[in-house]
Protein backbone atom coordinates (compact mmCIF):
# COMPACT_ATOMS: atom_id res chain seq x y z
CA UNK A 1 0.00 0.00 0.00
CA UNK A 2 1.08 3.17 -0.60
CA UNK A 3 2.11 5.58 2.05
CA UNK A 4 0.06 8.38 0.33
CA UNK A 5 -3.15 6.74 1.04
CA UNK A 6 -2.33 6.13 4.57
CA UNK A 7 -1.44 9.47 5.61
CA UNK A 8 -4.67 10.83 3.51
CA UNK A 9 -6.70 7.97 6.18
CA UNK A 10 -4.67 9.20 9.14
CA UNK A 11 -5.58 12.99 8.31
CA UNK A 12 -8.95 12.29 7.35
CA UNK A 13 -9.86 10.17 10.54
CA UNK A 14 -8.28 13.06 12.83
CA UNK A 15 -10.20 15.69 11.02
CA UNK A 16 -13.75 14.19 11.53
CA UNK A 17 -12.25 13.26 14.94
CA UNK A 18 -11.97 17.03 15.48
CA UNK A 19 -15.18 17.81 14.27
CA UNK A 20 -16.61 15.37 16.37
CA UNK A 21 -15.05 17.38 19.19
CA UNK A 22 -16.02 20.49 17.78
CA UNK A 23 -20.13 19.66 17.96
CA UNK A 24 -19.73 18.03 21.52
CA UNK A 25 -17.58 20.57 23.37
CA UNK A 26 -18.27 24.06 21.57
CA UNK A 27 -21.74 23.24 19.41
CA UNK A 28 -24.62 24.95 19.65
CA UNK A 29 -27.45 23.43 21.62
CA UNK A 30 -30.25 25.99 20.25
CA UNK A 31 -29.50 24.06 16.77
CA UNK A 32 -29.76 27.80 14.99
CA UNK A 33 -25.85 27.08 14.27
CA UNK A 34 -26.27 25.31 10.88
CA UNK A 35 -22.62 23.44 11.21
CA UNK A 36 -22.56 22.92 14.75
CA UNK A 37 -25.77 21.68 15.72
CA UNK A 38 -25.89 18.53 14.08
CA UNK A 39 -23.02 16.15 15.04
CA UNK A 40 -22.84 14.64 11.46
CA UNK A 41 -22.40 17.47 9.82
CA UNK A 42 -19.71 19.01 12.11
CA UNK A 43 -17.67 15.39 11.62
CA UNK A 44 -17.97 15.69 7.77
CA UNK A 45 -16.64 19.41 7.60
CA UNK A 46 -14.21 17.87 9.74
CA UNK A 47 -13.22 15.07 7.87
CA UNK A 48 -13.30 17.14 4.34
CA UNK A 49 -10.62 19.89 6.27
CA UNK A 50 -8.69 17.16 7.70
CA UNK A 51 -8.36 15.45 3.85
CA UNK A 52 -7.36 19.11 2.19
CA UNK A 53 -4.57 19.03 4.96
CA UNK A 54 -2.92 15.39 3.90
CA UNK A 55 -3.66 15.64 0.53
CA UNK A 56 -0.01 15.30 -1.06
CA UNK A 57 -0.33 17.60 -4.09
CA UNK A 58 2.77 16.31 -6.03
CA UNK A 59 2.79 14.39 -9.25
CA UNK A 60 4.40 11.38 -8.71
CA UNK A 61 7.14 11.36 -11.36
CA UNK A 62 8.27 8.24 -10.59
CA UNK A 63 9.29 6.38 -13.96
CA UNK A 64 8.92 2.08 -13.78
Amino acid sequence: MNGHWLKLGIFLALGALGGFAYYYFIGCASGTCPLTSNPYISTGYGALIGALLGWDGKKNTQSK
